[in-house]
């Protein structure tokens, strides 16, 4: 399947977190050796015709490709942040709803490396020109498939975690 971030030129949304800052480490609180919590994200830049986010958080560098941490859509259009700690259930009362990360899980799962060189944790952020009609439960490739020609704006924020013991 064709990359949905490159169907279109799209603008870009300033993506960040009070947690860190671009290509710095993740706190731990956020990963499986903490709480195992999803970061705050505040944006800003999306266009006007944004109707709906969508949210990824992926690890290129896990040992058997890219894992999936987070799958989050039908995020509200007016919305500019996600607070920290979002619910792990299907549905939220906004409307969000998780889609499933490589566990087969509804819900965030942090950063969680074998032992040795950091890993990268990319959360990217897509602004979409419509709500999206799908079911809690889908995975990455199902949404990418659904945004395909709707993504209208992007941000990323890349974070870096490393575990020296298991």
């Amino acid at each position: 399947m064709t990359n949905p971030t490159t169907e279109s030129k799209s603008a870009e949304i300033r993506l960040t977190s009070s947690a860190f800052d671009q290509g710095a480490s993740i706190p731990s609180v956020y990963s499986c050796e903490g709480d195992d919590v999803s970061p705050d994200l505040q944006w800003s830049g999306a266009p006007v015709t944004t109707r709906s986010y969508a949210l990824v958080c992926e690890d290129p560098d896990a040992p058997r490709g890219t894992y999936i941490h987070w799958v989050l859509f039908n995020i509200p259009g007016d919305a500019v942040e996600l607070n920290r700690a979002v619910p792990s259930v299907p549905e939220l009362p906004s409307g969000a709803r998780h889609g499933r990360n490589t566990a087969g899980d509804m819900a965030y799962a942090g950063p969680c490396p074998p032992p040795g060189n950091p890993h990268r944790y990319f959360f990217r952020l897509y602004a979409v020109d419509i709500s999206l009609n799908l079911p809690a439960g889908i995975t990455k490739a199902e949404l990418e498939k659904a945004m395909n020609q709707h993504i209208v704006a992007q941000g990323t924020l890349m974070g870096t975690y490393k575990r020296d013991k298991a």
